[in-house]
């Protein structure tokens, strides 16, 4: 075994590359190197986190626990097995790692700060902000990160100048957090001043600027500039941020139509037929689906303002069972979803509910007998919900493709989303979201409630009751003073749906109209 003195060259030559974001060249060197030394846990950790950044999470799991398995003294191992199973929003197993790390070091600042944003994702914002306070308060710590992971978790409890100030904090703990920048812009609310703004401006001309902090500020800049009505300049800041991101998060249209397509063969009337006492019986999940920016966080907090009806937030469950029955060994390898749906035994498909309903307990904190699963991009996979779920209610939040699509492409998502980062990606989802919801429509009649924004707009009692009808629920007066109801939000609405209700939404696109021409003529709608 190396000491610390003597480490093999490709392991420096990896971790060299690795910080500068060459990942691609580490993981091929690494690769390499563990077919020589396949018990070298150095490198099973550094395989790990590339595994992470690329959102392979299973093989860097798998990495990460076989190194822990051969070194279980190895924290630096552990720490990044507890980061990848936060980011996989398993807060309950990650804190578990955590407490095993704060044995040896229970003042280490790290563990403390991961500790805080799992108790938070737990939807245990007393104990996560507690610590949070223990560690700002040592003066010997001023760390950009925890001031803006404070920030998040202030904000979605509604905190809200609280958050401002813990944002603030972190832009002044690092010059050109661009983070920092955007997470006060992604409020909504906030009104960057004059000096904000030239600060904006200042950052994204300096040579200094990290590419990731860039296009932070360049979506924070849009926003500003558009508060200010000063479209053309927020536009070029929108195109150049998404056209950053776009190459940053790749993008298939063709490929997803394609999967849509499969889905729709595959899910037919005569298929349905034959499973129609199959799935776990259980009716408490609500699920909400559509695409980002739709108006989905506002049923999420009419619904969740009723006596019987919890919020949770955007459950990966559905998701991550669709990936599972997929078994795609790697990105070359064909899926196996839906096709192998048909191989699997009916007694199965209730085991799947259960399993689903098992699974979402941790993100359950009142003993409401209902709750919300908002994960909008379950929109795909509702056939594979009535399958295992065949009483869950679901629920489509529809708005005006301009507006919608537009709110979409200038919102900077924290992560996936892809299909957001130019006006041709999102229109061609926009279309095959209508395409694959007509086809519920037909082969699941009324199984899916359909709210158009603009009408619970307009008419929102009425719309609030046909909801609660749909829903098996009586009407509520609180359904009504929804904004009043203080609950977690962790969706960019959050600040929004603890307003009235107003109408200054709809429509926003027509100030940009002059430079969205690709995504009118991406969705059909050229005079």
């Amino acid at each position: 075994m190396y000491t610390k003195n003597n480490i093999p060259q490709e392991l420096l030559d990896a971790a060299r590359l690795i910080s500068e974001n060459k990942l691609k060249k580490a993981e091929s060197i690494l690769r390499n190197y563990l077919k020589d030394y396949p018990l070298d846990v150095n490198a099973m950790k550094l395989l790990g986190d590339i595994g992470v950044k690329f959102r392979a999470y299973k093989d860097a799991g798998y990495l990460l626990v076989r190194a822990l398995d051969l070194s279980p003294d190895y924290d630096e191992a552990r720490l990044s097995y507890a980061n990848l199973l936060y980011k996989r929003q398993l807060p309950f197993q990650a804190l578990e790692q955590i407490e095993i790390l704060l044995e040896k070091d229970k003042n280490n600042p790290q563990y403390l700060t991961l500790k805080a944003v799992n108790l938070a994702l737990a939807n245990q914002h007393d104990e996560a902000l507690k610590i949070f306070e223990i560690i700002i308060n040592n003066k010997k710590i001023k760390n950009n990160q925890l001031y803006l992971s404070y920030g998040h978790t202030l904000r979605a409890i509604g905190r809200l100048d609280e958050s401002i100030e813990a944002y603030k904090n972190a832009i002044t703990s690092k010059t050109g957090f661009g983070e920092a920048y955007w997470s006060l812009a992604n409020l909504k609310t906030y009104q960057f001043t004059v000096n904000d703004i030239k600060d904006l401006k200042n950052l994204l001309s300096s040579q200094d600027t990290k590419m990731e902090d860039y296009f932070h500020l360049l979506f924070a800049l849009g926003k500003a500039e558009e508060d200010n009505k000063n479209y053309e300049n927020s536009i070029a800041a929108y195109v150049k941020g998404n056209t950053l991101k776009s190459k940053q998060v790749p993008w298939d249209s063709k490929k997803f139509s394609r999967e849509c397509d499969e889905l729709i063969s595959f899910f037919t009337k005569e298929f349905f037929d034959k499973y129609v006492d199959v799935g776990d019986q259980n009716s408490d999940p609500i699920f909400v689906v559509g695409l980002p920016r739709s108006g989905s966080t506002l049923i999420e907090q009419i619904l969740s303002s009723h006596s019987l009806v919890e919020g949770t937030t955007e459950l990966q469950n559905i998701i991550a069972l669709s990936r599972k029955i997929a078994n795609k060994k790697d990105s070359r390898s064909k899926s196996e979803y839906p096709s192998a749906l048909t191989k699997v035994k009916k007694e199965e498909f209730r085991k799947m509910g259960e399993a689903y309903i098992q699974n979402t307990l941790d993100q359950r904190v009142t003993d409401k007998p209902y709750f919300i699963d908002k994960m909008p991009n379950n929109f795909i996979h509702i056939g594979l919900i009535h399958l295992i779920l065949p009483n869950a209610k679901i629920i489509d939040a529809r708005r005006n493709p301009m507006d919608c699509c537009f709110s979409c492409y200038k919102q900077l998502f924290g992560s996936g989303q892809g299909f957001t980062y130019s006006q041709n990606r999102i229109g061609n989802y926009y279309l095959d979201y209508l395409k694959i919801m007509e086809h519920w429509d037909k082969v699941l009649p009324g199984k899916v409630h359909r709210i158009l924004y603009e009408n619970m707009i307009e008419d929102t009692e009425n719309q609030i009751r046909e909801l609660l009808k749909y829903c098996d629920l009586e009407f509520e007066e609180n359904c009504l003073n929804f904004y009043k109801t203080k609950r977690t939000v962790r969706t960019p609405s959050s600040e929004q749906v603890r307003q009235p209700i107003y109408k200054k939404g709809i429509g926003q696109w027509q100030n940009f109209e002059p430079w969205l021409g690709d995504l009118k003529k991406t969705l059909q709608l050229e005079n």
